[in-house]
């Protein structure tokens, strides 16, 4: 497809989705850190759009070095991902442009994505995935010319600073054990329960044992949050599993099965009834999708303890040298223990993650980025240019999306005049905006 005649704008266009009010009161969230990420770290020149807010109209005139989509744009439900139609007219026709794509959540809906990857024309996929899986599933499905391998999170200054804030002598730490998990719906596979079972399972063998426990695996006993670090660093150890799951369904069939039988039990099936339906046997535990999770590198950060179940966690942590290991059948559940009760141990261990981990900089936001730009240099791109069109903001403006602008006249009608100036400091403070993204934080920060 040959696309309009566009003003060139250098540098790379992030496409991102965060709801407006939380995006400009800024949460700590994983998510909000890899977005800043890449403005703050890349040599690119890098402009950062909003796509919860509508597509904004004179983005149409330019055509970036390179579209980076990002993996919060991509939603686990079947229509896929936010972007409206002004955004993929805007991605169809950008075929100037080298496109990149980064995917989270990626085991279910797969036949959405790789439809996606081919009909906007993605040359490059990040994935969770490890090789050779990571190819065997993009590479042979689709026609990405590049696939690489990322973290589900990094090492950023939020973590170090909640790490100086929040960190505490063990001496005034008050629960022995910190967990949170969640329910996990079934058609994730049996390896995705084990964050929900964990908790309990810990919880019951612990009884009678004399520790202190701050264990919680359902949904109202998530924290977020200062909330969170606070009661993680006010424990000597944690307990945790790796991310992801065990099921990703290349064909989309357990997902559908899943909500099938739903609909006629009524509520959620079982594990062992969406087993015997069929579509998760064929698929649980045939692609590898675990990986060391966030919340390992705030334990790190905080100097906590872990204990894990077994596990790779992408091979940067190692039983007895980062984390104490416990066996999923918990066969070796009072060596656990023992081995927990040593102080100097426990504090060999914390050591030993916070060095490997956080200190030595080699898992940070800014590594990663380096990587991207790599990506976009053997593309053939370079971060030299005119950058005055970004610089000065005259890439593109703020501009109102049509169905906020036609939503906020209608609710403003609506309002009493005593609630009129409210909403009008709400309205002005979430305005879409697609501006420089280090402009962007600056005004975060001094706002």
């Amino acid at each position: 497809m040959s696309g309009p005649a566009r003003g060139r704008a250098p540098g790379v266009l992030l496409i991102y989705h965060r709801p407006p009010l939380i995006e400009l009161i800024g949460d700590a969230s994983n998510v909000n850190e890899n977005i800043a990420a890449f403005g703050r770290h890349s040599a690119f020149p890098v402009s950062a759009v909003n796509c919860a807010v509508g597509f904004p109209p004179r983005l149409a005139d330019w055509s970036f070095d390179a579209i980076f989509v990002h993996y919060s744009v991509f939603v686990a439900r079947p229509g896929g991902y936010y972007l409206d139609e002004g955004y993929l007219e805007y991605l169809a026709e950008a075929d100037r442009s080298y496109k990149l794509a980064s995917f989270q959540d990626e085991h279910h809906w797969c036949r959405k994505r790789f439809g996606f990857i081919d009909d906007y024309g993605i040359d490059c996929v990040y994935t969770i995935l490890e090789q050779p899986y990571a190819d065997q599933v993009y590479r042979e499905r689709t026609r990405a010319s590049k696939v690489v391998t990322n973290l589900p999170g990094y090492v950023g200054p939020e973590l170090i600073e909640a790490g100086e804030r929040f960190a505490k002598p063990e001496s005034e730490r008050s629960v022995d054990v910190f967990y949170r998990g969640r329910p996990i719906p079934a058609y994730m596979g049996r390896g995705a329960l084990e964050k929900g079972e964990i908790g309990e399972r810990f919880a019951e063998r612990a009884a009678g044992t004399g520790l202190s426990l701050d264990l919680g695996s359902l949904e109202a006993e998530r924290l977020y949050g200062d909330d969170w670090y606070r009661r993680m660093a006010d424990a000597r150890a944690v307990l945790g599993t790796e991310s992801g799951v065990s099921c990703f369904d290349l064909e989309d069939e357990v997902r559908t099965e899943y909500e099938r039988l739903g609909a006629e039990l009524g509520r959620e099936p079982t594990i062992e009834e969406l087993e015997r339906a069929g579509a998760l046997a064929r698929w649980d535990w045939k692609i590898p999708y675990r990986a060391i999770s966030p919340r390992h590198f705030e334990a790190a950060a905080l100097g906590v303890t872990q204990i894990l179940y077994e596990g790779r966690y992408s091979g940067l942590m190692e039983p007895m040298r980062h984390y104490i290991p416990l066996r999923k059948d918990f066969s070796n559940f009072d060596e656990a223990i023992e081995r927990f009760r040593d102080a100097s141990l426990r504090r060999e261990l914390a050591e030993n993650a916070r060095r490997d981990l956080i200190d030595s900089g080699e898992h940070t936001y800014e590594r990663l980025v380096e990587g991207f730009d790599r990506v976009l240099r053997d593309a053939g791109l370079s971060p030299e240019g005119d950058r005055s069109l970004v610089a000065k903001e005259r890439v593109l403006r703020p501009a109102l999306g049509r169905r906020m602008r036609a939503l906020s006249v209608a609710f403003w009608a609506w309002l009493d005049e005593r609630h009129r100036p409210v909403w009008l400091a709400l309205h002005l403070i979430t305005r879409p905006v697609v501006v420089p993204y280090r402009f962007l934080q600056r005004r975060l920060r001094s706002g």
